[in-house]
């Protein structure tokens, strides 16, 4: 089970983009994924008229490591880790570590 999922509210906690929050909105194969508004990049882009793109450049997100990034908690609104509970019928949760609630 995966402790970041897509739609997890984050905060990144090292790189040029420390401190900035986003939620997840694809994750890679590779231990990487896409969080909106963060680590945006330009890209240069040509023109193409048989598709409709005009060109120029664009800014748009790329890849962030999943190692500096870290669930949000709402409730003490800080980064927190994220531990995984297996209950007695098996099915297993994901849960704060410092308050121990569920996400």
């Amino acid at each position: 089970m995966l402790k970041i999922k897509k739609g997890d509210e984050v905060i990144v906690i090292a790189g040029r983009d420390k401190g900035k929050q986003g939620t997840v909105s694809a994750l890679a194969p590779n231990s990487k994924c896409f969080v909106s508004g963060v680590n945006l990049v330009k890209k240069h882009t040509k023109p193409n008229p048989q598709a409709g793109v005009q060109g120029g450049i664009v800014e748009k997100e790329s890849l962030i490591d999943l190692s500096n990034i870290a669930i949000f908690n709402p409730s003490s609104k800080k980064a927190d880790k994220v531990s995984i509970n297996v209950s007695e019928e098996g099915k297993r949760t994901r849960v704060y570590k410092s308050s121990g609630k569920e996400i």
